[in-house]
């Protein structure tokens, strides 16, 4: 037995929770559940019927039948109370068909949910295919489904107001820890992770200071995502006391990896972002992360970019020859013959230069700070290495790096 309540202006939900832990909303004001359990409580359907209507207060319907949409029918059309309706007499407006099926249906006489019940199937599904067939259907009270049970939106959310200013990090920490703590339990016990926090703090004159950390991997680890919190706070202090704090966290579903029986171990995700980011607060945020070749002749013609500029880069990944720099570019001694590189004599790089293309003059950025202007020749030595050196207009000569 199914059970469904009607109230335009109430909040069923709440009404519902306290009846059925599984329940379907099928519009605004109109909540259906199953009513089964409830006999161990009471004695008559009337009697569940009662203490549903005395939790939803005035102006609720009410309808207890034996399918979910008998039941829905009966709420929106019967006021109060109604136990197993009979929903014969109603009229054909009572379902939720089209306008050109009403007029049609119409045409033909038929008025009621008992003489759509009488018209052959077949003639019905002829005319108006499977949506007149379960309509029909709804008519005869033949309908038999399961609900679509209503899963509120989960938030990972939660805000802690202070009675006092905070202007030192270890106390903000121990509150952002405790935050931190429940929802990750919450992640863990609904079986997801956290790609993203967000964390943002009310500071006393009246301004914000919002971070936000995007994971390259889904984490729910409080501890690990309490320490990336507190490097990146460390990199990113707030310019006045905090007076409310509030973390969001961002769920998904958890990253499943096979590992492979002869691959070597890797550090775990975690562990592994920590490293980074203790990297990053030494070497400073732009100095680690992944190259990206930009538009430009200049010689140094890329930029570090981070996984967080990577996930919103829509840039389409290519296949180029890798160069690996010399940072510095280790000075050499070239000797030429007919101002063509024969010999190059260097730290730990020393032969007979096989072939030398080149020279290529590249010259820009006259108008910063940073001009460069030099002849740069691609080179292969006699155990096939491919270098790359270049010569100053000072005459000194330089190996900028090795081709992979």
């Amino acid at each position: 037995m199914y059970a469904c309540i009607h109230h335009p202006r109430a909040d069923l939900s709440a009404i519902a929770e306290a009846f059925s832990p599984s329940f379907e909303q099928t519009a605004p004001g109109t909540i259906v559940f199953r009513i089964d359990n409830l006999r161990r409580l009471y004695s008559t359907h009337h009697q569940i019927a009662q203490a549903i209507i005395k939790k939803a207060g005035a102006g609720a319907n009410v309808a207890i039948a034996e399918t979910a949409d008998a039941a829905i029918l009966a709420a929106h059309n019967f006021a109060g109370i109604t136990i197993s309706p009979n929903l014969a007499q109603l009229n054909i407006s009572s379902l939720p068909m089209e306008q050109e099926m009403w007029e049609v249906l119409e045409s033909w006489g038929i008025h009621t949910l008992a003489e759509l019940a009488e018209l052959p199937e077949t003639g019905i599904a002829e005319r108006f295919g499977p949506a007149g067939v379960h309509l029909q259907r709804l008519a005869r009270g033949a309908t038999s489904r399961p609900l679509k049970i209503f899963k509120p939106e989960i938030t990972y959310e939660d805000r802690i107001s202070l009675d006092h200013p905070i202007t030192l990090l270890e106390p903000l920490l121990f509150l952002i820890a405790r935050i931190l703590n429940d929802q990750c339990d919450k992640l863990l016990s609904h079986a997801m992770s956290a790609n993203e926090i967000n964390i943002r703090l009310e500071l006393e004159d009246k301004s914000e200071h919002i971070r936000t950390l995007r994971l390259p991997v889904p984490m729910r680890e409080s501890k690990s995502l309490l320490k990336l919190l507190q490097m990146d706070l460390e990199a990113h202090p707030p310019q006045a006391a905090t007076l409310a704090l509030s973390v969001t966290i961002k769920p998904v579903h958890p990253r499943t990896i096979q590992a492979g029986i002869f691959l070597p171990i890797t550090p775990a995700p975690d562990k592994l972002e920590l490293t980074l980011a203790r990297i990053r607060a030494i070497v400073g945020e732009a100095n680690v992360g992944t190259p990206q070749l930009l538009n430009t002749n200049h010689p140094h013609p890329f930029q570090m970019v981070t996984h967080q500029q990577q996930a919103t880069s829509n840039q389409q990944p290519t296949t180029r020859q890798a160069f690996r720099y010399f940072r510095p570019p280790i000075i050499a001694k070239i000797e030429l013959e007919h101002n063509r590189p024969v010999r190059i004599s260097a730290t730990g790089i020393t032969g007979k230069i096989q072939t030398a293309a080149g020279p290529w003059r590249t010259t820009g950025n006259w108008w910063t700070n940073t001009p460069w202007n030099r002849d740069e020749w691609d080179i292969t030595l006699s155990n096939s290495t491919l270098y790359r050196i270049y010569r100053e207009p000072t005459d000194h000569w330089y190996i900028e790096g090795t081709y992979d």
